[in-house]
């Protein structure tokens, strides 16, 4: 008896199996991935975006943390089932590729090296601006000095350096910063609420949503939540350095972004409670806070969490900024393999089985980073908006290969059908929410992907035709984005006011996505 045919691979230079990637080592467990996904949740967001995100909301910001923690289970659900089955050093960024072609593969690699980038640069700046309560002359008027920026670009060298010889070692020391850096922000809870609870706050900053409930959907990208969040996908661009993906990954994800949602909630709540009422005479939008926690803690008299608090602005930072060189290194080795880099650049250290060059290559882009965007908030919004492009694309790129495979070979996510596009709708929708002050930013910084790939194709004008043909989805999806927010109600001109600019771009989004899938399976098959 024959054995039966075996279904059609996406495309027809691509492996059907999924073997280790060529010099990496699979060396990652179930607890370490959790470890990385959480420790990578546990950075310059707990320090921050709860004083950010009460600047922005008020109170209403306690909706903004499980809103985005569910939105980032929906992506992180389509995640797994791609690392899971198709695991990959950098994975997000060769996902789109494999699916839709170079065109994507080359935006979201683009998309990827910035936040990447800029992520590294965020986590570098946290740190100076909270060690300048003890080193004075690292941050002045709202951004790094000079002396603040070569501080930085120190740290992150040590970091490269940590990851230089090997995963194993940036797993063990992964693995026990996180369990100081998730003791401190639980110390500070329970401290500051003994301590400092004020039930009058919430009336003083002038109620429960003094900016309205929209204000709530704003915080989620412009005030650091999202970034915040992004940590939890480092132990999937780390697939294929796991023991076994399609076991671990399901479980440190869920575990990860549970525990994640849970905490930062409790902190949101403890800061909006422990603000004194007479500081809030200007409303939430008046607050002034270098290190929000931190200084809490001196105006309340407890110089010893203070002390706590200060030395955890170094280490939580440090341990997140560790996972993002990992995985960083990881994603930019995967944009090499997809053209975005020059080949010199796809390559894996045989004797440590890390990309070194990829290393020393986003070692660079966080120092350039750090020139333009000199302070924290600067920076995050901005990384959230590309974190969510690439979330998106993984969205249909998931639903083209169940449309082309039917995910015959490999293991299948239940309900994967209507979570891969509601992934891309909720990431859409986060995206139109961070408003236009952030999405003019981001969005222009995209056309030069288009360049990138014209110029890579630029002596097959056929080839060239078909990929736009088959990536004009991405580049509409682009448009779409850019034109929403310049029109809508978040920092926009208003012309289609809330909720019905919200609505549109939901609906517009299941339109792309099916747009998107099938020019991914139309490419297939051609």
């Amino acid at each position: 008896m024959s054995a039966p045919p075996l279904p059609p691979v996406l495309d027809k230079h691509a492996p059907q199996a999924t073997p280790p990637e060529e010099g990496l080592r699979r060396e990652l467990g179930r607890w370490s991935l959790t470890a990385i996904a959480f420790g990578g949740m546990i950075g310059s967001g707990w320090l921050f975006s709860a004083y950010y995100a009460a600047q922005t909301a008020g109170p209403a910001a306690l909706l903004s943390w499980p809103l985005a923690g569910a939105a980032m289970m929906l992506v992180g659900l389509v995640l797994v089932q791609l690392g899971a089955t198709r695991p990959r050093a950098g994975g997000m960024v060769r996902w789109p590729l494999e699916a839709n072609g170079p065109l994507v593969g080359t935006a979201i690699g683009w998309a990827v090296l910035l936040s990447v980038a800029s992520a590294l640069a965020a986590e570098a700046s946290a740190i100076a601006q909270y060690a300048g309560h003890y080193v004075p002359g690292l941050y002045r008027d709202g951004q790094l000095t000079a002396r603040g920026i070569a501080a930085a670009v120190a740290l992150l060298a040590v970091l490269a350096l940590l990851n230089w010889f090997g995963v194993r070692l940036f797993a063990r020391i992964t693995t026990a910063l996180t369990v100081f850096k998730f003791g401190v922000p639980v110390v500070t809870i329970a401290v500051l609420v003994a301590a400092g609870f004020d039930s009058d706050s919430i009336e003083a900053g002038g109620g429960v949503a003094p900016y309205g409930w929209s204000a709530a959907l704003s915080a989620v990208a412009g005030a650091g939540i999202i970034y915040t969040f992004n940590g939890f996908a480092a132990p999937i661009e780390l697939s294929a350095e796991a023991r076994d993906p399609r076991r671990d990954l399901p479980r440190a994800v869920v575990t990860a972004i549970v525990l994640a949602i849970v905490l930062y909630t409790v902190l949101q709540l403890v800061f909006l409670v422990t603000v004194p009422a007479d500081w809030l005479a200007g409303g939430w939008h008046g607050l002034n806070f270098d290190s929000p926690f931190g200084q809490l803690a001196l105006a309340l008299n407890m110089d010893w969490l203070a002390t706590l608090i200060y030395a955890d602005a170094v280490l939580s930072p440090t341990g997140a900024a560790g996972i993002f060189v990992a995985s960083g290194s990881r994603e930019t080795y995967a944009a090499a393999r997809n053209g975005v880099l020059p080949s010199f650049f796809a390559s894996v250290h045989p004797a440590s089985g890390v990309p070194r060059r990829t290393l020393l290559a986003n070692f660079v882009l966080a120092t350039v980073f750090l020139v333009p965007f000199r302070g924290w908030q600067e920076i995050i919004g901005v990384v959230g908006v590309l974190s969510l492009l690439t979330y998106a694309a993984c969205s249909v790129a998931v639903s083209t290969f169940r449309a082309t495979d039917h995910e015959a070979l490999t293991w299948r996510m239940r309900g994967m059908g209507w979570i891969a596009p509601a992934g891309f709708v909720v990431s859409t929708e986060l995206i139109h929410w961070a408003g236009w002050h952030h999405l003019r930013a981001a969005i222009p910084l995209m056309p030069a992907a288009v360049i990138l790939f014209a110029v890579r194709y630029r002596q097959d004008r056929a080839r060239l035709t078909a990929e736009l043909r088959s990536g004009a989805w991405f580049l509409g999806y682009l448009l779409l984005l850019f034109v929403a927010a310049a029109v809508g109600s978040t920092g926009g001109s208003g012309r289609v006011p809330a909720p019905w600019d919200s609505v549109a771009v939901g609906g517009a989004a299941l339109l792309v996505h099916r747009w998107g899938v099938r020019s991914g399976a139309r490419r297939a098959l051609n």
